[in-house]
């Protein structure tokens, strides 16, 4: 028996598919990257743009054949296109050929279906593997195992900020924290399986245990991860300005393995556009917050989200924004052109009053100067050294990530080390682009 997982959207949706991928195996599947060989097919699924949900419609419309050809497989809608709330029976008229629908972060559904459908062959199991969902435990599956460098543990599920655009809070629900001893639980078998890097995520995981005050904060988190032997880096985003606090800043500047690059987005740099998103900060005190940041972490690296063109947007606003940005000179800035979601207030309320063609000329126009912003700051490191973990290989180039999150490629004497997967190297800079830098390996042991 094989299954076949196809993962769009953000990393939590790739730690989500991860642990649907165990629980297969655990009941016996084998993973198969040709969807006409699999018995079990999953779709995990992101609305939060349209050209997300399209990928999704366009993937589910051509499994149709193959469902035809093969009646008995299964197929799993997965993710933030079935969301939360009882959408079942819509989605079902929509999409007959789809077998199980699962929420976020949950493939509970998928496993009572296929105990209903195979029988006490795989009950027991199916028992075991919902208590290591709960307790955090994770076996990774067979694809991943030994060359999996990078892993994701989402610590804080749903959102309830609801700015005005996003779709979140009403696909993924209310924010609630994962219990701390199961994510500690789940980064330690990580990191027994060679995972040397750990990114927690949260749509505000600065926020995490503010639904418990039994549990720790973020930076009590990070503290307990911290301590975890064989693993060698932390990193956690998406942050919010609002939320990100003195002692997590702290705990950043002060913890040995949490990497100095954190992901503050200010989404616009206009005070009115601000309060038209609902994101409760002005553009002054996001100044400031960066301006706090930088001088508590020495040698911080700092990434942002923009939305251009979002409900109202003037010309003279736009500018305000774009000067922003260019004044700050932020490390990474990511991009996108505003696009009205079904069950968003913006949607609801609002006009989306700013034509396509001003959309894109405001995002090329951030996209170039974002462009030399990144070159300047990656020049700037010519003829120094980072330490880099290496991920895999590249054309020939060992490709990595130093601790301000930038991609590093290098070069290297094969017959000297020709495995660097998995270690810290030291790497001098000798060239630089917008996007990556590259060096060559002065000492691939140092954090061996």
């Amino acid at each position: 028996m094989k299954y076949h997982i196809w993962t769009e959207g953000c990393q939590m949706n790739v730690a989500d598919s991860r642990r649907a991928a165990a629980a297969l195996e655990r009941l016996g599947y084998g993973y198969t990257a040709v969807p006409d060989d699999a018995d079990v097919i999953i779709l995990n699924t992101c609305v939060v743009r349209q050209s997300a949900e399209d990928k999704a419609v366009g993937r589910l419309q051509s499994l149709k054949p193959i469902k035809k050809k093969n009646p008995d497989l299964v197929i799993n809608l997965m993710g933030c296109m079935v969301g939360v709330r009882n959408e079942h029976p819509r989605l079902r008229q929509r999409f007959p050929q789809v077998d199980v629908f699962s929420p976020p972060s949950d493939f509970g559904p998928l496993l009572d279906f296929l105990t209903q459908r195979e029988g006490q062959r795989i009950e027991q199991q199916q028992t075991a593997d919902r208590n290591s969902m709960m307790d955090g435990e994770l076996i990774l599956p067979e694809y991943e195992k030994g060359h999996l460098i990078t892993g994701f543990i989402s610590i804080i599920l749903g959102c309830s900020h609801a700015c005005t655009y996003c779709i979140i809070p009403s696909r993924r629900g209310r924010e609630r924290s994962r219990a701390p001893e199961g994510i500690v639980r789940e980064a330690r078998s990580l990191a027994e399986q060679g995972v040397k890097e750990i990114t927690l995520l949260g749509q505000i995981v600065d926020r995490y245990g503010v639904d418990r005050p039994d549990y720790p904060r973020l930076e009590g988190l990070l503290a307990q991860l911290n301590e975890i032997d064989g693993l060698e880096r932390l990193r956690f985003l998406t942050s919010h300005p609002n939320y990100m606090t003195d002692e997590l800043i702290n705990s950043v500047a002060q913890l040995p393995k949490v990497m100095p690059h954190v992901e503050v987005p200010i989404q616009a740099g206009d005070d009115e556009v601000l309060e038209s998103m609902r994101r409760g900060y002005t553009v002054e005190q996001y100044r400031r917050l960066i301006e706090k940041i930088r001088a508590r972490i020495p040698g911080v690296s700092i990434g942002t989200d923009v939305i251009v063109g979002f409900c109202g947007e003037t010309d003279a606003q736009f500018e305000n924004t774009y000067n922003l940005l260019a004044d700050l000179k932020l490390d990474v800035a990511h991009l996108a052109r505003y696009s009205p979601r079904e069950g968003t207030i913006s949607a609801t309320r609002m006009a989306d009053d700013v034509p396509d063609e001003v959309k894109w000329e405001r995002f090329r126009r951030l996209e170039e100067l974002q462009k030399s912003i990144s070159e300047e700051i990656h020049k700037s490191r010519v003829g120094t050294l980072t330490e880099v973990l290496f991920e895999d290989q590249r054309k020939g180039l060992w490709r990595g990530r130093d601790p301000n999150n930038k991609i590093v490629f290098a070069e290297q004497n094969p017959d000297a080390h020709p495995d660097l997967l998995g270690k810290v190297g030291r790497v001098q800079i000798n060239w630089a682009g917008p996007w990556a830098m590259r060096g060559v390996l002065s000492d691939p042991d140092s954090r061996a």
